[in-house]
């Protein structure tokens, strides 16, 4: 109970702390701005986090060949593909289908392009990952989702969505953060900057567990592992990795 007081109380501190955000955000300005700014403070923080977990990027997309078509080509859609910053870790002669709701990553996204020719994009899609109709069912081998999940209105729906696109055996690969462990330490500064955080970085959640929906939405395989990564700012910390089979 004290605890719970306390972090209501810390929470208020902070959210007075933020009080010229919201007032923007009350008066319809913040967010069309911050959909401005964030692919910029995204294209900084992709170039440290690649520094940081790229050996773990590597590991996690080594086998994504396994799921290409009995052809040999592998059709990937990248939900959320931001500035691009996984496409150094596809495989050479990987089609890529990339889908974001905020159209102010495209010129980040075309840098990426030009720095990694070895990947080709069939289309970039408008398209927030609730509602990817664009994409016909059974279309894609893997669907990939890198710090994106945080953000998303519905878990279930992009789930849902995820199992409709991919084909029979395709698989969906994530590296999430998450929320951290209970009363941890981590755990509990996530629940005092979780509203502010929302508000000031484009919906993205501090402690969503979104394990949760991973192992209710229907996959036949799911591997998944809880992770610490190196990172400088505590709540950012606890990760989850993986990859789920159709």
């Amino acid at each position: 109970m004290e605890a719970t007081c306390l972090v209501v109380l810390l929470r208020l501190c902070v959210q007075i702390l933020a009080f010229p955000a919201y007032l923007l955000w009350y008066l319809g300005i913040w967010e069309p701005l911050c959909k401005k700014l964030f692919p910029y403070f995204m294209s900084v923080m992709s170039i440290s986090y690649n520094k940081q977990m790229s050996d773990k990027k590597r590991e996690m997309f080594s086998n994504l060949k396994d799921f290409a078509s009995p052809t040999g080509a592998l059709t990937l859609l990248e939900i959320g593909t931001g500035t691009g910053s996984n496409f150094q870790f596809y495989p050479v002669g990987c089609k890529i289908i990339c889908t974001d709701p905020n159209p102010n990553f495209q010129k980040f996204l075309n840098k990426s392009l030009a720095e990694n020719p070895h990947v080709q994009v069939e289309r970039c899609l408008v398209a927030p990952a609730e509602d990817l109709h664009q994409v016909p069912a059974a279309s894609v081998d893997v669907v990939v989702s890198t710090l994106v999940l945080c953000s998303v209105k519905s878990p279930e729906q992009v789930m849902k969505e995820v199992l409709r696109v991919l084909r029979p055996g395709g698989a969906f690969y994530f590296l999430e953060h998450v929320a951290g462990a209970p009363s941890s330490w981590t755990l509990f500064w996530q629940q005092i900057y979780d509203p502010v955080w929302i508000c000031l970085f484009d919906g993205c959640h501090l402690a969503r567990e979104t394990w949760n929906d991973l192992e209710k939405a229907g996959f036949s395989e799911l591997k998944l592992q809880h992770i610490h990564v190196p990172l400088k700012w505590q709540p950012n910390k606890p990760h989850i990795i993986g990859y789920a089979v159709k």
